[in-house]
């Protein structure tokens, strides 16, 4: 039997199966499809010129798409358990960073589903990374080797809720896919705080052609739940788990890092072709599925439902108080020169007007060290930021001009406790006005409403026993290395 043969007749099984819940249990199935490494504003459904997502367009289409979404952590251990728990990350002990463990008294979404009668499971990337056998349930459910594999094993008679992770657009690229592929690399929107070369605009290319293929698969999975008949009793969430991993990019708290694609369908019960201004966060996302599907959600949840959000048939501001969110960093990669000091500890809050950010370890270096000879890790250089072209062109031509070395300093030097950037002026946030004179009320006001909300929260950061539960947490990963730590290695 040839494959394609064989496809037909499973889905013909499916089909024949049934074509919709049996009508003890008509709750709404649910599918999460998350990005690794795809940050905003990357899609065509946001107008950029060069990448092409038609699925996440048509989600974004027959649906609502948020302009203002946000992660809790722009890091993806942390970033997936704020994600999986309802919680900002910095209330989930070492989870909060990067190839860690998560404590099992932190209930996850997919369990409470399943707990109430949901069939879960999960394919490819899903929590982490870290390590997990400290839990008897994975918790993000059963993993699968593909959808397909899931929806043959679905009991007809419950609910299911999926997720869907993809480890793309993730590095390594393939050099030059990107451009190979067709893409005009004079019409690529770089950020501004990237140099304009043909090395960048050929890296984010490549990067792009990830973002392609996981908008490919994710078509895919969409043409399965139609051929059931379950695509329209499915809510379908598209998003990423934090930025690009370029400089400047991933492991930060500027929108270029922070911020993410997001996009979701629910016919029948989302008015179709709207655009939301709320400020949402990942988080979020947990309260809203268990509300959904009549799942009490636990009080240790800090996310917001966007049921109100979903009812309504308008674009814009929806819910008047959704206008800022809060996102932080702890321990990305174990990057700096001593293994006492972690990571680089930071919060943000984010309005319509402004980004302030608060760096707690002003000493530190927010991208890791750049002596890679003194790097706690072995040969570890900038271990915040992914290698990759961009990075390497931004380290080698940093002494061309003084347009170089800003652009270097911007991604890779110290910065101050305090940044702040105006969105009327300043979009791409490279212009820090925190110490202008003009600007100290503006500071102290974001200051005091980002405070408070840390302390309402129970942040160990601000409560100042940060150092013990987040520096002193083990790291269990590596990090990106020096070429010439690289060089040394294979010799030896």
């Amino acid at each position: 039997m040839s494959r394609a043969i064989a496809v037909v007749v499973s889905l013909s099984v499916l089909l024949g199966a049934t074509l919709c819940l049996q009508a003890d249990d008509n709750r709404p199935n649910i599918l999460f499809a998350i990005a690794d490494d795809w940050g905003w504003p990357h899609a065509g459904a946001y107008a950029d010129p060069v990448v092409k997502t038609p699925t996440f367009d048509r989600v974004a289409r027959q649906g609502v798409l948020f302009e203002n979404a946000f992660v809790s952590a722009p890091s993806c251990t942390p970033s997936r358990n704020a994600i999986l728990t309802g919680q900002y990350h910095w209330r989930l002990g070492y989870g909060a960073n990067l190839w860690s463990q998560l404590d099992t008294r932190h209930q996850t979404y997919p369990q409470l589903l399943e707990d109430a009668g949901y069939f879960t499971g999960h394919f490819r990337k899903s929590w982490g990374p870290g390590k997990l056998d400290n839990w008897q349930r994975h918790p993000a459910g059963k993993k699968f080797k593909s959808f397909a594999q899931f929806l043959e094993q679905w009991p007809r008679d419950q609910p299911f809720c999926f997720w869907f992770g993809s480890s793309d657009p993730h590095r390594g690229y393939k050099p030059g896919s990107g451009k190979e592929s067709g893409m005009d690399l004079s019409q690529v929107k770089l950020f501004p705080h990237f140099p304009d070369s043909d090395e960048v605009r050929s890296d984010v290319a490549d990067y792009y052609w990830e973002v392609q293929r996981f908008d490919r698969e994710l078509g895919k999975v969409l043409d399965e739940l139609e051929a059931i008949g379950q695509l329209d009793n499915t809510i379908v969430v598209v998003t990423g788990d934090h930025g690009m991993p370029f400089p400047r990019c991933k492991s930060n708290l500027y929108d270029s890092g922070a911020r993410v694609p997001m996009a979701v369908r629910w016919p029948g019960k989302i008015q179709p072709g709207r655009h939301v201004t709320d400020f949402v966060s990942t988080q979020d996302l947990a309260p809203t599925f268990l509300e959904l599907a009549n799942v009490p959600v636990p009080d240790a949840m800090t996310g917001r439902s966007w049921g109100k959000i979903f009812d309504s048939p308008k674009s814009g501001r929806i819910e008047a108080d959704r206008d800022h969110v809060f996102t932080g960093k702890e321990r990305h990669v174990l990057a700096q020169e001593s293994p006492d000091t972690g990571g680089t500890p930071m919060r943000a809050i984010r309005t319509d007007d402004y980004l302030l950010i608060r760096n707690f370890t002003p000493d530190r270096w927010p991208a890791g060290t750049p002596h890679y000879d003194k790097a706690t890790i072995p040969g570890v250089w900038l271990g915040d930021c992914d290698n990759g072209p961009t990075k390497t062109y931004m380290v080698d031509h940093r002494d061309d001009d003084a347009e170089h070395r800003r652009k270097y300093d911007l991604s890779f030097a110290k910065r101050p406790e305090f940044e702040l950037y105006v969105q009327a002026n300043d979009p791409g946030q490279l212009n820090n006005v925190a110490d202008q004179a003009a600007y100290r009320s503006v500071v102290a006001d974001l200051n005091d409403r980002l405070s408070a909300e840390l302390k309402r929260t129970g942040d160990p950061r601000i409560l100042g026993t940060g150092a013990k539960v987040f520096d002193e947490t083990k790291y269990l990963g590596g990090g990106p290395r020096h070429p010439d730590s690289q060089k040394n290695r294979q010799k030896k």
